[in-house]
């Protein structure tokens, strides 16, 4: 596995997390708060763990569990509430795309995983 894709999923956590720090936590916003910020973390999470030489097969869950961990990221980003805050919606948008991204990177290796396999 790639050491920048790993860096690439840590930093995308990162900030996710410092997205949700600069929001406003009501009782319906901090349910979806602590949802994204444990999707966003698992992506690279799952990612490192298919690294672990466990075979072929383990190594492809935990790539799709990687990319279905970005497309529940994706959901709850959109669901969070900014307030009508343009900085907030802004940085919500480069989050979402960003992690739109990552799934098309997963997406890929899992293309060529299929391919050895």
């Amino acid at each position: 596995m790639s050491q920048q894709l790993e860096e690439r999923f840590l930093i995308f956590s990162i900030n996710v997390r410092d997205f949700c720090k600069s929001l406003k936590w009501d009782i319906i916003n901090s349910q979806y708060i602590k949802q994204v910020i444990r999707s966003s973390s698992s992506i690279g999470a799952n990612y490192i763990e298919a690294s672990d030489d466990l075979g072929k097969l383990d190594e492809k869950m935990k790539i799709k569990i990687a990319r279905r961990e970005a497309k529940e990221t994706i959901y709850w980003l959109k669901l969070i509430e900014t307030n009508n805050s343009k900085m907030s919606e802004d940085q919500r948008k480069l989050l979402v795309e960003e992690c739109t991204q990552i799934q098309k990177i997963l997406s890929s290796i899992l293309i060529k995983l299929n391919a050895k396999i």
